[in-house]
Parts: C-alpha cells; sequence; structure tokens
C-alpha cells in the first residue's frame, strides 16, 4: 500500500509519535509525506520515506495529484483545525479527491490509529481490487 502523510506544523510532533507507535505495520509500505514531515518521519523511524515539497509550496497538491493518479491508498492528514492555513484550498482539494476516488483518510489521531490498525490487519485488500479495477477501467477509457 502506499501512505501519504501530512501534519501541519502544530500536528508534526503528533505525526512522529503515531509513525513511531505504528513502525511496524507501517515498514511494510511505500510511505510518501510532505516535505518536513516526511522528514521529521524519517528521523524518528529511520523508514524511507519519498518526499514531496512542503504544503505551503504544493506538496499537498503533489500528493492529491497522485491521489487522482490511484497511486496513494491511504492519507494520514493531522489537521489543524485551530489555525488558518494560507493555502487552504490546497488542503481543501486535497480533501475533496479523497472523496472523489475512495481514498481513506484520517484527520485526526483516533481516526489515523483506526485505519493503520485496519491495515496491520489486512482490512486494505480491497485498495489493491479496486486500484486494479480502476487501471482496467482507466485503459479500456483510453
Amino acid at each position: 500500500m502506499n501512505i501519504a502523510f501530512i501534519a501541519h506544523d502544530k500536528k508534526k510532533d503528533e505525526m512522529v509519535k503515531l509513525t513511531t507507535a505504528y513502525r511496524e505495520i507501517i515498514k511494510d509500505h511505500q510511505i510518501f509525506a510532505t516535505g518536513t514531515t516526511g522528514q521529521r518521519i524519517i528521523e524518528a523511524t529511520g523508514l524511507d520515506v519519498h518526499r514531496f515539497k512542503s504544503g505551503p509550496l504544493g506538496g499537498d497538491q503533489q500528493i492529491g495529484a497522485y491521489v487522482s493518479d490511484n497511486k496513494i491508498d491511504l492519507v494520514i492528514f493531522l489537521r489543524d483545525p485551530l489555525t488558518a492555513q494560507p493555502h487552504e484550498p490546497d488542503i481543501s482539494a486535497l480533501l475533496r479527491l479523497c472523496d472523489v476516488y475512495e481514498i481513506p483518510l484520517a484527520t485526526n489521531l483516533g481516526t489515523s490509529e483506526i485505519l493503520l490498525r485496519g491495515l496491520g490487519n489486512g482490512f486494505m485488500e480491497w485498495r489493491k481490487v479496486q486500484r486494479e479495477a480502476q487501471l482496467k477501467e482507466l485503459e479500456e477509457y483510453e
């Protein structure tokens, strides 16, 4: 599975704790992250992380492009709902794309833990079937 991790500045410490706690589950998957969040995950876990630009510089949009290209299976986005974000339209677009393409999305620790535990217990296998069906549909369309 391809997992994207994003965290607003005030949530980066929580992301480090989350990825450290669930390292044994996520280590077997491809990890993508926005810039600083990815660096913090690398430093805390030693895992290989494909880093995009930071969110305000387009990282959210880069992950959104991967979502729309069927290259992301799960998004963990620890948002700070109490702080205005200058790139709020990009954030809204990413959330919308996750809904459009039926990508599981967590925006807080509680939901993140449920999704990661589900991943560890094999409850995400439907994404492989869905990804293959979407790719086949795309090939037929072209």
